[in-house]
């Protein structure tokens, strides 16, 4: 059986090999012991990185652990790697990923209902990326899919659980992370979550709409344009 100096080295070194959040329970399993006292030697291992102001930190993913750099060094670390154009998720990705981290398990209805237009696409882009999962299934008629938070969010997000969450009213900067199509400021987003719903069934989000609609108005404009030449 190896002391608590040893396993904390071990788990350092399972850390740095890992790359990922590592969930204690794994760790726990190659030095056998029990998933509560890795989750302490973790902790005490973080505690120390912390105390002795390390380059580098250890941070809390629900129940796994994972390397990262400290925040005050990001200007340094980014000086020294080659820059990437990050994309960011577009406003409805975003509005719709506050609306299920607040309000999961909550079912594809409510989350339309809450925003007033169809969320089927923007749902699957975030199940895609990893953001969000299916959570079982409601008691409500026709057992609608359960959508909630992956660690990935967590992880991407800066927290460490759920209870991390901000308030609605401090959302302001926090949901500027990760990656998709638009650079649209979630500074601007407002968001009804009483869950009301609309009189009016709801639209669906689709970007193509809207550019059949531009093609069809620059085609009228050219054929008019051609009528007038005609006439002259």
């Amino acid at each position: 059986m190896l002391d608590r100096k040893s396993i904390k080295s071990a788990f350092e070194s399972m850390l740095y090999i890992w790359g990922q959040p590592l969930s204690a329970k794994d760790a726990a399993d190659v030095v056998d012991i029990s998933k509560k006292d890795a989750m302490e030697l973790f902790q005490e291992l973080a505690d120390e990185y912390d105390k002795e102001g390390r380059g580098i930190m250890i941070r809390r993913v629900n129940d796994s652990f994972q390397f990262v750099t400290r925040p005050e060094n990001a200007d340094i670390v980014k000086r020294l790697c080659t820059p990437v154009k990050v994309k960011k998720l577009s406003q409805a990705a975003l509005e719709v990923l506050a609306i299920i981290a607040y309000r999961q398990p909550v079912t594809k209805g409510e989350i339309d209902a809450i925003r007033g237009v169809k969320c089927d696409r923007v749902i699957e882009g975030l199940q895609n990326k990893d953001l969000i999962f299916e959570k079982g299934r409601s008691d409500a008629v026709g057992r609608p899919i359960l959508y909630a938070t992956t660690d990935l969010f967590l992880k991407n997000f800066g927290f460490a659980t759920l209870e991390e969450l901000p308030e609605i009213e401090d959302l302001e900067g926090v949901l500027d992370v990760e990656e998709e199509e638009e650079e649209t400021d979630p500074r601007q987003m407002t968001i009804d979550m009483s869950g009301a719903a609309s009189d009016e069934p709801p639209a669906e989000d689709d970007a193509e709409s809207t550019l059949e609609s531009d093609a069809e108005s620059a085609q009228e404009t050219d054929a008019e344009s051609v009528q007038e030449t005609e006439n002259e």
